[in-house]
């Protein structure tokens, strides 16, 4: 199955579903890891691929790192569920940064009932500043609405 996965080019490694061709590529420091976590996100269940998935979150090359992240996204919204060591790993990285997309997917699409503590607590931080965000819009719109009305009145 290896001979089919292209390293340098990265042909082929969006589809990888062997975890020890991965392992081999990590000890070989090969490029394109990233894309190959990604593989293994959709094709291997989280227990399989968290491990190699963390092991890419932390490459020197920023966007390998990325992809990273997105593989842990992936793993949260085909499974519903992480690791602990992928919990672990977005908390690490907190939000804001490359872990961003990769919390809100978890926090999209796994049970609340599922999730560790920090995670309930940013669940609970985000829906609360969504909402005051949302009445605070809805608020300026209105008085932008009576403001333009009455100024068409003195017209």
């Amino acid at each position: 199955m290896a001979s089919e996965y292209d390293w340098e080019s990265g042909e082929g490694l969006s589809h990888i579903d062997d975890p020890a061709a991965v392992d081999a590529a990590f000890e070989r420091g090969e490029r394109h890891l990233g894309t190959a976590v990604i593989g293994l996100a959709f094709t291997r269940p989280p227990a399989e691929a968290s491990p190699r998935i963390v092991r890419a979150m932390r490459l020197p090359d920023a966007a390998q790192r990325q992809f990273a992240f997105t593989a842990a996204g992936i793993v949260a919204r085909l499974n519903g569920e992480l690791t602990p060591e992928l919990y672990a790993a977005l908390r690490t990285e907190g939000p804001g940064g490359f872990a961003e997309d990769a919390i809100r997917d978890t926090l999209t699409f796994v049970p609340f009932r599922k999730l560790p503590a920090w995670f309930k607590w940013r669940n609970v931080l985000t829906t609360v500043r969504n909402k005051l965000e949302g009445w605070w819009l809805r608020t300026a719109d209105a008085v932008g609405d009576t403001w333009r009305a009455l100024r068409g009145r003195r017209s």
